[in-house]
């Protein structure tokens, strides 16, 4: 209990040194127009809170971002498989990934717009992000399996199921839960950013865009900190998910 308490005193203390720096800083600016206070902004934010249109927005931009991820990280799961158990897939699959990895997100949101638009540019963009990610930890995880370990469980003659649960998984683990915490960071800045381009209504992208082509900057700051804050909160709540899973694990293995 201390710790938590410790913890969250940190992170106030943290919140409260930025704030600051961020006071400070829109004051020698001078231009509350273009570069608003947190205080200015927070009430923005509170007086968004108060409205429906907010958590319909919100709601939208959530579904679009989670949709492509979990689709990502289930064809990513899918496919390492294949990859890993056709050596011919694998050298096929590699070179797209390093290439989707490499190329602007900016370029891809363009190009899907030609293709599928607007509408379903963002749930789309945020799959190219998490794909490689996931797939290339998983992988890697893979690649770092101990042999002697795939040895033994030939040797015993194990099923593809028990191999799965006593070999794979438990390697796998860690790689995983990586991919998860790196692809849910970079796929709400995919997914926002696909939106601020493509412009579908009501998401939160599209309230960003907005706020920003008529200089309403303290709108458009609120809603850039709620994308934040929905981050930090999804991010903890996987790590939290996954910390609860191994602690169910231990039980039952105590038992």
């Amino acid at each position: 209990m201390m710790k938590t308490l410790k913890k969250i005193g940190r992170a106030l203390l943290v919140a409260a040194f930025w704030l600051g720096i961020w006071a400070i800083a829109a004051y020698r600016f001078g231009k509350p127009l273009l570069f608003p206070s947190p205080l200015s902004v927070l009430t923005t934010l509170g007086e968004l809170l108060q409205t429906k249109e907010f958590y319909l927005i919100t709601a939208k931009t959530i579904g679009n971002i989670l949709m492509g991820t979990f689709t990502a990280i289930l064809f990513a799961c899918v496919l390492v498989v294949i990859t890993a158990r056709i050596h011919l897939v694998h050298e096929l699959i590699h070179p797209v990934m390093a290439v989707v990895k490499a190329t602007p997100v900016a370029s891809f949101i363009i190009l899907m717009l030609l293709f599928l638009g607007p509408v379903k540019v963002p749930a789309f963009i945020t799959f190219l992000i998490v794909l490689p990610i996931v797939w290339t930890n998983l992988d890697q995880g893979i690649a770092s399996i101990d042999t002697q370990l795939q040895e033994v469980a030939k040797i015993y003659r194990f099923s593809f199921a028990k191999r799965l649960r006593v070999l794979i998984f438990p390697s796998l683990k860690s790689y995983f839960l990586s991919a998860c915490k790196t692809s849910i960071g970079l796929a709400w800045k995919a997914g926002v950013a696909a939106e601020i381009i493509a412009m579908p209504k009501g998401t939160i992208g599209t309230q960003i865009g907005e706020a920003k082509l008529y200089i309403m900057s303290a709108e458009m700051f609120a809603w850039t900190l709620t994308v934040v804050l929905l981050s930090l909160a999804i991010e903890f709540g996987v790590s939290y998910l996954f910390k609860m899973l191994d602690g169910k694990k231990m039980q039952k293995e105590v038992m």
